[in-house]
């Protein structure tokens, strides 16, 4: 079972932190008895960011893709706030608060980066004032996107659509957004930037699952990690925890041939 955990406040004191969405004991499969996760079991805790790592094949992405209804579990549940959602479709997500940014490039490509960003305002468009409200509040914190908002999506460089497509899935206001592999084949600098501003989300009241290779990365910003290999659980812990346990240590080491400091 996935453990209760502990949060830190702005004031420096660890609470209990509530746990917002829960997979307890999943299994899922895309193709028949082809079975990609086996019992997995994860806490993600409000306001906090869940980290999932593993080697490749472990699960992770699935796991992701489980939460969001892409698949729907054989055996097991998903909880959000108490509630059952293991059979939701993906479509009804958003209406529930839940945001999904996937790792392969999802821009319309001949569209403008602004055209694109209203897409992300569908459910409310007939609200021209919160439109424009979001649009400006994306604009804020991507200010690049503003100067390039009248310029294709596809002309972007990656890093500038990955922008485009965080600014897309926070405009519905979530209080959830899972990012699977955020930083993938983006260049360093814009790497660290995108991962200052994941660590600003839960100041902004939205609760983050992260999905990323870049160990090191993912370790340093989340409140709490979970190791997946095979579709199960095989270690987690804090990011205090794996910097001194040396079996978590040993673990990552073994499948990535990489050492935390």
């Amino acid at each position: 079972m996935a453990r209760k955990q502990k949060k830190k406040t702005p004031n420096g004191k660890w609470e209990q932190a509530r746990t917002i969405l829960e997979m307890r004991d999943v299994h899922a499969a895309y193709h028949g008895d082809i079975s990609i996760l086996n019992g997995l079991s994860i806490a993600v805790n409000e306001n906090c960011i869940t980290g999932i790592i593993g080697p490749n094949g472990a699960g992770k992405s699935t796991a992701l893709k489980t939460m969001y209804g892409f698949l729907h579990p054989s055996k097991g549940t998903i909880a959000l706030d108490g509630r059952d959602i293991s059979n939701l479709p993906p479509y009804d997500m958003m209406a529930n608060g839940i945001a999904f940014v996937p790792q392969n490039r999802s821009l319309f490509n001949d569209l403008s980066v602004e055209d694109n960003l209203r897409l992300g305002c569908w459910q409310f468009r007939s609200d021209r004032r919160k439109v424009t409200r979001e649009l400006e509040k994306v604009y804020g914190q991507f200010p690049i996107l503003k100067e390039k908002r009248s310029d294709l999506a596809g002309s972007l460089s990656g890093g500038q659509q990955r922008f485009v497509e965080l600014g897309r899935a926070l405009v519905v206001e979530p209080k959830i957004i899972m990012l699977d592999e955020p930083t993938a084949m983006i260049a360093p600098k814009i790497s660290r930037e995108i991962y200052d501003f994941i660590a600003t989300l839960p100041g902004q009241g939205i609760t983050v699952v992260l999905v990323d290779q870049n160990v090191r990365q993912c370790v340093n910003v989340s409140d709490y990690i979970y190791i997946l290999d095979l579709g199960r659980n095989r270690g987690e812990g804090t990011a205090a925890t794996f910097a001194h346990d040396e079996h978590l240590k040993e673990m990552v080491a073994d499948w990535l041939d990489y050492q935390i400091d």
